[in-house]
């Protein structure tokens, strides 16, 4: 089918009819393409083509909104019959472009891979599991919801363990971990997360909850584990053909998967059905946060399952941030019930009485045990040049420190002993926005942080796009390079030869060489919030300007303040403020009712 629909959109070269070009041109020119081309092989009625234009564009824009399919809300099919068949007609294996049930209308590939994620999460279900009693191991966990996770994971092969920041989903992870490895010694434990930075930043927080000592007595050590993406657990090439694979099963007896709530429907549904018999699952997540950047909201669907009651434990007790900590009481403001229904005056008022009192962002010092800090900037309707640049100027103050490490380590005889000081530096702070175009998005930010480095530099090593500092994300899987979309890296001088630029990439403990990089690799000062996901710092700079009010919800906030572990600055536009405050999303999803029919 995935062949079937990239034919149809590489060989559609017909023009738009006259009435449907009004429509046609507020679309991507792939669905415009994909659209013509199928409505061409059906009829000539202009009338009738107008209105199916807008019918099949509409189910095709849903999946780039995230949703799966459309609600079906009476939408008249008149003259598609031909394209579109109905969800029995598809469960016996008939297939076309389109497929339709009483609620909702799909690509068929969305409604494939529903139903076959739907059989994985009931096989898991029923899936017997050799139990572990935990009764001697009572004393690892105090926190009640702590231990109710440990024992789901005693009795069950599916395990959803989700929870806020700073509730101790990976402290838990770590003792249910040595639970199961004193229970069963040969037991054989994979570990793995959506992105490279999820996946450093698990091994990271495992490490320090195996160097508990209560732990110690397990003698667990994290190369045991050594977390990795979903991609590379799988064996996914180039062709994104999985090594693993249903019948060709992952040869371990528990996969945990941590961020959770970026699966998307395609990746979730080759991971489960890669699951081995008798393999625990463990899923940790926060499913407040973003869903994942392509179609479906795995973890959220799953959450909403009846059946899975029994499969599922929420942490609700946060350790990272004090009871009255600024950063917890953000994430909890943004989470309060009804929160839609305040008008914009009062809330942003309410906002200043509980969190913080708008005034001007300022440098933010980082210090080991230093309390919460919030700020809380306006952004003006209009902004002049000059304004910009002052702007930009506030933007690079949590860069300084970074700054400060580059030149000690350009200024070091052997810079190799500098360079951990400079990732840890980098790693303090990053800005992130919601878009990526306009005088505050991703590309003119970025641009201005390589200006400001620069200008605190001035005679830096430069050729081309490439100079020593200079932090990098990729943007694809490239399988040659062993790099996945989203690792980040920074480049320094090579080792060997000083004329020549390499990039180490944290993440992995690796060094590549900047020439054998792709041109589109972009430069990473600042990340968009999707990609921030899986990461942590102890500061981050949160940009909502007025290009990025469409986009905005309570999800992309929640996620954007959440990434901070000491400080968060908001330089925000009062409309597009609001916007993040009180907007939730809801994805379109068929997901949860396919598992309850199956049960």
């Amino acid at each position: 089918m995935d062949k079937f629909v990239e034919n149809l959109v590489d060989n559609s070269e017909d023009n738009c009819v006259e009435n449907s070009q009004n429509l046609e041109n507020e679309l991507p020119q792939w669905v415009s393409n994909w659209t013509n081309y199928l409505l061409k092989t059906q009829f000539q009625d202009e009338k009738i083509h107008e209105n199916s234009f807008k019918l099949i564009s509409d189910i095709l824009m849903a999946s780039l909104q995230g949703d799966s399919c459309l609600k079906q809300q009476n939408r008249d099919l008149h003259g598609l019959e031909s394209l579109f068949i109905t969800e029995n007609q598809a469960q016996q294996q008939q297939v076309a472009p389109f497929v339709f049930n009483d609620e909702y209308l799909y690509l068929y590939r969305y409604w494939q891979l529903e139903q076959r994620l739907a059989q994985q999460v009931m096989r898991l279900k029923q899936q017997n599991i050799q139990a572990i009693n935990t009764e001697n191991f009572d004393d690892l966990l105090s926190d009640v919801h702590q231990k109710n996770a440990l024992k789901m994971v005693a009795k069950n092969a599916f395990n959803i363990i989700t929870g806020g920041p700073g509730t101790g989903k990976t402290y838990t992870l770590a003792r249910i971990i040595a639970v199961l490895h004193q229970a069963l010694p040969e037991i054989r434990i994979a570990m793995a997360a959506p992105t490279g930075k999820a996946a450093q930043r698990m091994g990271e927080a495992l490490q320090k909850s195996l160097n508990d000592p209560k732990l110690q007595q397990f003698g667990l050590r994290l190369e045991m584990f050594n977390p990795v993406t979903i991609h590379r657990l799988l064996g996914l090439g180039n062709q994104h053909i999985p090594r693993f694979y249903l019948t060709q099963p992952l040869p371990y007896d528990v996969i945990v998967v941590d961020e959770a709530s970026m699966l998307d429907l395609n990746l979730a549904t080759m991971l489960f059905e890669a699951l081995p018999e008798h393999c625990r699952l463990i899923l940790l997540g926060d499913a407040n946060q973003l869903a994942s950047v392509d179609v479906g909201s795995v973890l959220a669907d799953l959450q909403q399952v009846p059946d899975l009651k029994q499969n599922r434990v929420n942490l609700v007790t946060t350790h990272r941030f004090k009871q009255d900590a600024a950063i917890g009481k953000l994430a909890q403001f943004i989470q309060q019930e009804a929160i839609a229904d305040i008008g914009m005056p009062q809330l942003l008022q309410q906002f200043e009485q509980k969190i913080v009192v708008a005034s001007k962002i300022q440098h933010v010092e980082l210090k080991a045990d230093m309390q919460d800090v919030i700020q809380l900037e306006y952004l003006p309707e209009t902004i002049s040049t000059t304004a910009y640049a002052d702007y930009y100027q506030k933007l690079s103050l949590g860069f300084q420190d970074y700054f400060d490490s580059l030149k000690a380590y350009l200024d070091d005889p052997e810079p190799s002993e500098k360079i951990n000081k400079v990732i840890q530096a980098f790693d303090q702070y990053r800005i992130l926005t919601a878009v990526r175009h306009g005088e505050l998005g991703l590309n003119a930010v970025n641009v201005e942080m390589e200006q400001a480095l620069f200008k605190a530099i001035p005679h830096l090593y430069r050729q081309g796009d490439w100079y020593i500092g200079r932090p990098v994300m990729m943007d694809y899987n490239d399988y040659q390079l062993g790099l996945s979309n989203g690792d980040i890296g920074v480049c320094f001088k090579h080792r060997q030869n000083a004329e020549q630029f390499e990039v180490y990439f944290p993440s992995l403990n690796k060094w590549v060489l900047a020439s054998r990089l792709p041109k589109s690799i972009q430069t990473a000062f600042a990340l968009t919030i999707h990609k921030s996901q899986g990461s942590e710092f102890q500061h981050t700079m949160v940009i909502l300007d007025t290009p990025a009010q469409k986009l905005l919800s309570q999800e992309l906030l929640y996620t954007a303040i959440t990434r901070a572990k000491s400080a968060v600055s908001l330089l925000v536009q009062e409309n597009a403020f609001y916007q993040a405050l009180t907007v939730a999303t809801q994805r379109q999803s068929g997901l949860v009712k396919k598992i309850k029919n199956l049960h």
